[in-house]
């Protein structure tokens, strides 16, 4: 296809030349002209979300009689056709626009028209067409009711669809690790510094239990996703649509999505504000402390494999250094907390895009959609990969295990109620400076007999 080739197309601010073998017109042009910002394009996402309103609102308009029935059946042909990817290169603008999606909205508007012409039988250079991407495609709808939309509907999907799964998976798979790992018993620690023991399965099931709170919390949001301000129009109103558009239109958007959208129960705040998906964003940031915190432990517990804790090994996927032979990273570990940090920096400028509502309506929602739509994925790709490449292989290091168990000062815990808190400091401090066991120490000091020594410190009754 050449785009040097042009064909003229006509919008309220007069003509200008298209690529003649695109299908849109005079709006998307300019904005592609005017904002030559980046290399980030409006997500897939958004504009299959967009079709999935258009067809609905296509079927919705000929349901109230104010759309006929050849016109509705043209979009919804070529609403199908776009969900397809059939035309994914007639979709060339930025997300560095207008903040509140206009130009988008109006670029899926004009493809649908143009493309809903040729398929009837016309040609793109033809003056009068059979659409027209205000009166007939947009009809019933705003910019500032559809972008909004089109954004909860883009967010919920990849939620359920590959965010919540991949977390799933990986709940899953360290839960299997903590059974696995039920009765390995291995030195505690806080502050990074020696603790009392515990299992490697009770050090996992905190895992299990991290990620569990984060599904919920993430499940949580989608009540909120799940109303959308289609319906309000410009302002929350719903000028210029018919009464219950907005009851007709979720119920189609429902069934073509297979999932429980419904009516915003004030359409105001779902066009003036962005908090359903800044509430979402907040729910990713939390799990992302969260995958942070695992991945460090994980990578923590195998560094090594001699020099440092090693207690549990990780697969060998790749070497790890340019001029250490036989050196491996804990990669996939490093990978995951990239990602958790991006999705963290991703949801301040969602925050910040969120506070900017001003009176009616919210103008940072391009930037808003695309952060949270990167950070849904990024984390549902890295999810998969730390599961995939390192959780499902790790092994535990039974001899460094027992090494480090054996040489813990803080088993003298399990004394305390016995001799008190005093005494068995002077045990600790003496074992440690002579460099000898903890029950030598309490022995020398003459502070219990070896027989007592073994009932009281037993591992198997601390943990």
């Amino acid at each position: 296809m050449n785009n040097d080739i042009k064909r003229i197309e006509k919008d309220t601010m007069g003509e200008i030349a298209v690529p003649a073998d695109k299908y849109w017109g005079a709006q998307t042009e300019r904005s592609r002209l005017n904002f030559e910002i980046g290399s980030e394009m409006m997500p897939k996402e958004i504009i299959q979300a967009l079709s999935i309103i258009k067809k609905a609102a296509a079927n919705t308009n000929e349901k109230f009689g104010i759309l006929n029935h050849k016109k509705a059946e043209l979009i919804m042909k070529v609403c199908d056709e776009i969900l397809l990817g059939e035309l994914d290169d007639n979709f060339p603008l930025v997300i560095w626009q207008t903040g509140s999606g206009t130009q988008t909205n109006m670029n899926i508007n004009e493809v649908i028209a143009n493309r809903a012409h040729v398929l009837n039988g016309g040609k793109l250079d033809d003056k009068e067409k059979i659409l027209h991407p205000n009166d007939d495609v947009n009809k019933s709808q705003s910019s500032n009711d559809v972008f909004p939309s089109a954004s909860n509907i883009a967010a919920y999907t990849v939620l359920v669809n590959k965010t919540i799964p991949a977390l799933k998976k990986l709940k899953e798979a360290i839960d299997t690790k903590s059974k696995e790992f039920e009765n390995i018993i291995k030195t505690g620690r806080t502050h990074t510094m020696d603790a009392v023991p515990l299992t490697l399965g009770q050090e996992f099931s905190g895992y299990v239990s991290q990620l569990d709170y984060n599904i919920k919390t993430i499940e949580q949001s989608l009540t909120h996703l799940a109303e959308l301000p289609i319906g309000g129009t410009a302002v929350g109103t719903g000028l210029n649509a018919p009464q219950n558009f907005d009851i007709e239109i979720c119920k189609k958007i429902s069934e073509y999505t297979n999932s429980p959208f419904k009516p915003a129960s004030n359409k105001f705040e779902g066009i003036s504000t962005r908090d359903a998906i800044v509430a979402a964003s907040a729910a990713l940031k939390y799990t992302a402390v969260s995958l942070f915190h695992i991945a460090n432990n994980i990578r923590f517990l195998a560094s090594g494999p001699r020099c440092a804790i090693g207690e549990i090994i990780l697969p060998a996927n790749e070497p790890g250094s340019s001029i250490m032979p036989g050196k491996v990273n804990p990669t996939q570990a490093e990978a995951l907390t990239m990602v958790c940090a991006q999705v963290i920096g991703n949801d301040l400028a969602i925050n910040i895009g969120g506070m900017n509502g001003h009176f009616q309506l919210n103008t940072f929602m391009p930037m808003i959609i695309n952060n949270f739509l990167k950070s849904a994925n990024l984390m549902a790709d890295a999810c998969n990969s730390f599961c995939d490449k390192c959780v499902i292989g790790i092994q535990p290091n039974i001899d460094r295990i027992n090494m480090h168990l054996n040489n813990s000062l803080m088993m003298s815990t399990a004394l305390t109620p016995i001799i008190g808190y005093d005494k068995t400091c002077m045990i600790v401090k003496k074992a440690y400076d002579e460099n000898i066991t903890l029950k030598e120490a309490t022995i020398l000091l003459g502070f219990l007999s070896a027989e007592d020594y073994d009932k009281i410190v037993n591992i198997q009754k601390m943990i």
